[in-house]
């Protein structure tokens, strides 16, 4: 499985979380599970150790969790919020209508690490390089945008709204 490559927007703020939680793990989550393992391993018979079994399972997912913020803090560019100008951008909660349809879909365009930072906000989020994300990079509320979907289908949409995230 290859590594997606491109990159991810984040304030400094969500820069700095990341790198604390990154810290927090390779150091007091290690050293704590190591123990376990460790502490495990001395009551004998790995088996039927269910202690064990959880601190390896715990490691397992710990480990994937630093792989993971490895890869994004390696390709974080850190910005400043955008600017409150009605223009798309990294960073930015959009609001669009799909042609024909008289609701809107509201999401955030940039990366998902940027929500995590208020966990009372339930946004979709879509990336700046996918086909919709990348049409409406550049253009401002009120303006009329159309993208090939993957399916091939050409889909319409007009910027309700655009301020920052």
């Amino acid at each position: 499985m290859t590594q997606p490559t491109e990159t991810i927007w984040v304030t400094q703020e969500a820069y700095d979380r990341l790198a604390e939680e990154l810290d927090h793990l390779k150091g007091d989550v290690r050293a704590d599970i190591t123990a376990k393992i460790a502490a495990a391993r001395d009551e004998g018979d790995l088996k039927e150790n269910g202690g064990y079994h959880a601190a390896r399972e715990e490691q397992g997912k710990t480990e994937a969790r630093i792989r993971q913020l490895e890869d994004m803090l390696r390709r974080a560019e850190v910005g400043e919020k955008p600017a409150d100008d009605g223009k798309v951008e990294a960073g930015m909660k959009v609001t669009v209508r799909f042609a024909g349809d008289s609701e809107t879909e509201t999401f955030l365009l940039g990366s998902r690490e940027l929500l995590s930072m208020d966990s009372a906000v339930d946004l979709d989020v879509y990336s700046p390089t996918s086909p919709m994300g990348a049409a409406l990079l550049g253009h401002q509320k009120g303006d009329e945008v159309s993208y090939e979907a993957p399916n091939g289908k050409s889909i319409s949409v007009e910027i309700v709204d655009a301020t920052p995230f």
